[in-house]
């Protein structure tokens, strides 16, 4: 992990491996963003003109290297690109900044130290730049022989340090935002790792044990239910996805509990390990990146000890919600009709619509504790992707205030979302002439369809959103800001924000 650290040295005089600068995109050209005035400076203030001659303009994504000037004590400069620059009297975006800092943590990748002389304005930006520094330097490397042995890497470890510059090592605001960005940080990092983990070593009783020694660490109270005491509760949901595999499933509870909380929160996430289909059984190409089906537990998990951590003023409950879906003698079939842990039953057409089943059961023992709000998050449906593309998920709710919180939260952290609508005329699709509700509806707006399922196994009276995270949960593409390749930790950061706002009173 990389180490961050508060600096109000001067950059000429910082020994370190380079020294960031951010550079925008102005009407005539690339535009030196504020911060690096001293190496503009070292360069007669023609820094600008030299990055246009290396091919700089200013937009994001933009990393050009250059020797740092006469007297530096660092050997290279990097400009990042920024994008627009901002109006007059305006400053840059935190995303912005979060994304400029993690193209210039991968960029350095191998290198020990590295000074970031990005804008800051306050206390915020601070914590985006962090936050942006700790998520671009992410790396999975735990089955890479070469990864043991320093000399094999061929310097491709991530950046060892990163001083921030402009940050007040005594100021209370200061180190408040680098706490809170390393927190998130890094648990977002562990929902990063838990999802590129391989599900032949990540199965449900894997993931409960992980679980469990993180429960410990941070003072939060575990309970996780083993295949008896699923089958003893009546979860049938959860059984029946789990039925088809060796590995058995698991219910994960999850509690941080704050003396000071009026509030209560629930946050549950699908954790499929891996999604074969069952006997409705994926068509080859679509099985590869299965092991990323767990990725709402682990965004759950994640945001719970994110709480912890950060010692938030709210009581919040993850539910974790973890089966292997595969077929096998054993497995549902299409046709079955499964009692859910609510008392209801349910006509399986389709074993490939699992997530929302195991969610379905947890839902309802969630809404049994009464909470002030429950977030479900999903790698739920191929339609969603379809909507809203690879880097969008959608928000769902009961309550459209609640849905418009959520989507805000998530913009404000700089996680792309879209509020989507739940149409009542979608339900009748799910009627089912044996059982009281089919797990398929109408092919057409099958997200939506699938938020409509969810939505009946939410206790009357609770406020609810689903998001459906199955585009932005894993990237097939090459790194992007600070997202790596692999999976993301989506919604991490959005479950963090909710939990902060209801602490602070502002939701709800």
């Amino acid at each position: 992990m990389t180490a961050l650290t508060l600096s109000t040295a001067a950059a000429p005089g910082l020994r370190a491996d380079a020294i960031v600068i951010g550079v925008a995109k102005g009407p005539k050209g690339p535009v030196v963003a504020p911060g690096a005035e001293a190496v503009d400076q070292a360069y007669d203030g023609r820094l600008a003109g030299v990055l246009e001659t290396l091919g700089a303009s200013g937009a994001e994504g933009e990393a050009t290297k250059l020797p740092a000037p006469a007297g530096f004590k660092a050997p290279l400069v990097l400009a990042v690109g920024l994008g627009a620059e901002p109006e007059k009297d305006a400053s840059f975006d935190a995303e912005a900044l979060r994304r400029a800092a993690g193209v210039a943590a991968r960029t350095l990748t191998g290198s020990k130290k590295a000074a970031f002389a990005l804008p800051l304005t306050d206390a915020a930006d601070l914590g985006a730049v962090a936050e942006g520094v700790v998520l671009g330097a992410y790396s999975f490397d735990a089955y890479k022989e070469s990864a043991k042995d320093a000399k094999a890497r061929n310097g491709k470890a991530p950046l060892a340090e990163a001083a921030l510059l402009g940050g007040k090592p005594r100021d209370a605001a200061h180190k408040a935002a680098l706490a809170r960005a390393v927190a998130v940080g890094e648990e977002l990092n562990r929902a990063r790792d838990l999802i590129n983990m391989p599900p032949n070593d990540l199965d449900p009783a894997a993931f409960a044990a992980l679980a469990q020694t993180a429960a410990k660490e941070h003072g939060i109270k575990v309970q996780v239910l083993d295949e008896k005491a699923l089958a003893k509760g009546g979860y049938g949901g959860i059984l029946g996805v789990g039925s088809g595999s060796a590995s058995t499933p698991r219910l994960v509870k999850l509690s941080y509990t704050s003396g000071k909380a009026g509030k209560h929160l629930a946050f549950v996430g699908k954790g499929i390990t891996y999604d074969s289909g069952g006997i409705s059984l994926k068509p080859a190409g679509h099985n590869e990146t299965m092991k990323c089906d767990m990725s709402g537990a682990a965004a759950v998990f994640a945001a719970v000890v994110a709480a912890a951590r950060l010692g938030l003023d709210v009581n919040v409950t993850g539910w974790l919600a973890l089966a292997e879906n595969m077929p096998s003698g054993s497995a549902t079939r299409p046709g079955d009709v499964l009692r859910m842990y609510s008392g209801k039953t349910v006509e399986v057409l389709n074993t490939d619509a699992e997530g929302r089943l195991v969610l379905a059961d947890a839902l309802w023992a969630a809404s049994q504790e009464k909470p002030d709000a429950i977030v479900d998050v999903a790698t739920l449906t191929g339609a969603m992707m379809l909507a809203l593309g690879s880097r969008t998920f959608g928000v769902m709710a009961n309550d459209e205030a609640f849905r418009t919180a959520v989507f805000e939260a998530a913009e404000e952290v700089g996680e792309p979302a879209w509020p989507m609508p739940l149409p009542e005329h979608l339900r009748k699709g799910m009627d089912s002439g044996v059982a009281d509700i089919a797990n398929m509806g109408e092919r057409m707006g099958g997200g939506l369809v699938a938020g409509l399922f969810l939505r009946e196994f939410v206790g009357e009276g609770i406020t609810w959103a689903h998001l459906d995270i199955a585009g932005p949960a894993f990237n097939e593409g090459g790194p992007f800001g600070y997202t790596p390749k692999g999976g993301t930790g989506t919604a991490v950061r959005t479950l963090v924000r909710l939990a902060e706002l209801t602490a602070a009173g502002e939701l709800g």
